[in-house]
């Protein structure tokens, strides 16, 4: 398959199915398919959580005293600083474009394509050439979430691009540049300390397994994969800018009900918890077994480095108490896809596909449209 095949195929499933989420909200349709989806048009799309926040940071650079005053939002300024700082850095970077909410847009859509590309690189010699870009195909719509979040200000392309390409360079022991791309999904969400965590794991594993083999110290060999330690000083660097902005260091921790893990696990169940106040949560239980049955495939196909991470992930993901589990989730799904590439090509599951793409769309729409932040004044947005 031509190279310039290949970056069409991306840039067209990257970018045309946001195309379409958006385009009801362009036209300004107040309902789609009887789901209300208000009147306040592209708006809507901007104005979903957390995106306006991540505008606030991206013009004033953590600044409580111009946060304070030109937001007055319900919000202690402390609650900024679970938003890291790589995703508002990139929209005041392209927001030459005319303003703050359009290039938060655009740095969604980017960043898309960017994981797009490196899910490509993830599946390039795991499936069957004429199957590519039908497993292109599966990701931009699976799960219903991911779509969301790549048709919204978010910074989950981003983190999720960041910690495939990672994983892709460590896989091919390339370490500088894993942990180039490892820095980036630090610098974007905290849980992006799980890569170095993951490889700290990979490395002793396979330190001992050497050792023990062969009778040699591995220390030697360990030099070349220092690089991953840039992964935990860019955690770091971001907690020492806080240090100057907040005023504390830990600021991250004090970030109020931000942060959703919980002791002991599976807290998600406790429907008193403030972030799940619902006891309608069995498709928690599906998202479980699809994490474990995908993490499951990768160790049965000898990708010990890709297993390895999903597993230290996931046994996060069962510490969070948050209704939202998929997005917490969504950087398990690359994983997951390539583990069942060969059941995901098949033809019953194109089948499957047809039937579940009009629910996914609409489940989009619906989403979108209520998970809106009021924004009483687009002023200081823009």
């Amino acid at each position: 398959m031509g190279r310039l095949k290949i970056l069409s195929a991306i840039l067209a499933f990257s970018i045309l199915p946001v195309i379409i989420v958006w385009l009801p909200f362009i036209l300004r349709l107040e309902k789609f398919w009887e789901i209300p989806l208000g009147k306040d048009g592209l708006a809507t799309i901007v104005a979903n959580y957390d995106g306006p926040l991540y505008i606030i940071i991206a013009k004033t650079l953590y600044n409580t005293d111009a946060i304070r005053l030109a937001y007055p939002i319900s919000l202690p300024v402390e609650y900024y600083a679970a938003h890291f700082p790589l995703f508002p850095l990139l929209i005041r970077l392209f927001s030459f474009i005319g303003n703050y909410p359009y290039s938060m847009l655009l740095t969604t859509i980017i960043s898309s394509v960017f994981a797009f590309y490196f899910f490509y690189k993830l599946i390039e010699k795991e499936v069957k050439k004429e199957d590519i870009l039908w497993m292109l195909l599966v990701f931009s719509v699976l799960p219903a979430r991911w779509l969301v979040v790549r048709s919204v200000g978010s910074p989950e392309p981003l983190f999720v691009g960041s910690i495939i390409a990672s994983l892709y360079f460590f896989k091919n022991k390339r370490y500088f540049l894993s942990s180039i791309f490892g820095v980036f999904a630090q610098l974007t969400k905290s849980p992006g300390i799980l890569l170095f965590v993951s490889y700290l794991i990979f490395l002793g594993f396979d330190a001992i397994k050497t050792a023990a083999e062969s009778h040699k110290s591995q220390f030697p060999k360990l030099i070349p994969k220092a690089p991953i330690l840039l992964i935990p000083v860019s955690l770091f660097c971001v907690f020492a800018l806080y240090s100057k902005t907040f005023g504390n260091f830990f600021a991250y921790f004090n970030s109020g009900d931000n942060i959703h893990l919980f002791f002991p696990p599976f807290q998600i169940f406790n429907y008193s918890q403030p972030w799940v106040n619902t006891f309608w949560l069995e498709e928690v239980i599906l998202v479980y077994i699809f994490c474990v049955a995908g993490i499951i495939r990768l160790f049965e196909k000898k990708e010990y480095e890709y297993g390895i991470f999903a597993t230290t992930f996931f046994l996060s993901i069962i510490f969070v108490s948050h209704r939202d589990i998929i997005r917490y989730s969504l950087p398990l799904v690359p994983l997951i896809l390539f583990g069942f590439s060969e059941t995901l090509t098949k033809r019953q599951f194109k089948v499957l596909m047809a039937v579940i793409i009009i629910p996914i769309y609409l489940f989009s729409l619906a989403f979108i449209s209520q998970n809106v932040m009021p924004i009483p004044d687009w002023r200081p947005f823009l």
